[in-house]
């Protein structure tokens, strides 16, 4: 376990998935932390010093050592705090949920929101569609599954679960759009059930109505870009 000298730092923003992510494994590993909330439109001087490259959240610092980009820090806490894996131990099942990560922060987010904000109503559709048939590779990785970590929350977990359910679909609401069903995801839709039971998963997810109103400005950010 974690010594109780460590440092262990967060730098996040509450309705970031990327940091509340991280805060999931934190609390799964059982790590004590302190957690810095950001401003998204006013960076600390600490955080611009921190991750001078990207500027964005989420930052982690262990005992005055760095680390950033939110897929990168999962796999160091990982590695760093080897109970309860986030990985699984396979390589091939390793190397399959990094696809699939990469998938759901590069792709899916691309097309289902960043190019969806900029759209028109009809160009939205097409683009709920093309999110659709993304969504429909994960759907069959949770075939027979609890979890795409198997019976317990892993690293795909982590990644898809902030991103898709508890992040991209309140952008969705926002935008009145209706891109993931019952009929047509039924294993996806079971899978983000059994996130909301997971207490530490609970803990992170950020407050419904307030994350939509977020979402929405979001959008606006992005068209007047």
């Amino acid at each position: 376990m974690a010594d109780q000298k460590e440092e262990v730092k967060l730098l996040g923003i509450w309705a970031s998935p990327f940091s509340r992510r991280i805060e999931m494994a934190l609390k799964l590993k059982g790590i004590p932390y302190d957690y810095v909330e950001e401003i998204l439109e006013h960076k600390s001087p600490l955080l611009l010093a921190l991750n001078p490259i990207h500027k964005k959240v989420p930052v982690l610092v262990h005992n005055g050592k760095t680390v950033v980009e939110s897929q990168v820090i999962l796999e160091y806490i990982d590695e760093t705090w080897k109970h309860n894996p986030i990985l699984p131990q396979d390589p091939y099942e390793r190397s399959k949920a990094r696809f699939f990560a990469k998938l759901v922060d590069e792709q899916i987010i691309g097309v289902g929101f960043g190019a969806m904000a900029k759209a028109d109503e009809k160009g939205r559709e097409v683009l709920a569609e093309q999110t659709r048939e993304l969504l429909m590779y994960l759907e069959k990785e949770l075939v027979g599954k609890d979890f795409f970590g198997g019976k317990s929350v892993g690293f795909l977990d982590l990644v898809a679960g902030s991103m898709i359910p508890f992040c991209l679909e309140r952008g969705w609401e926002g935008l009145g759009l209706e891109v993931v069903t019952e009929e047509k995801f039924p294993e996806y839709m079971r899978w983000v059930k059994n996130l909301e039971k997971v207490e530490f998963v609970k803990d992170c997810i950020p407050p419904r109505e307030k994350h939509v109103e977020h979402m929405n400005y979001m959008v606006e950010r992005i068209r007047s870009s």
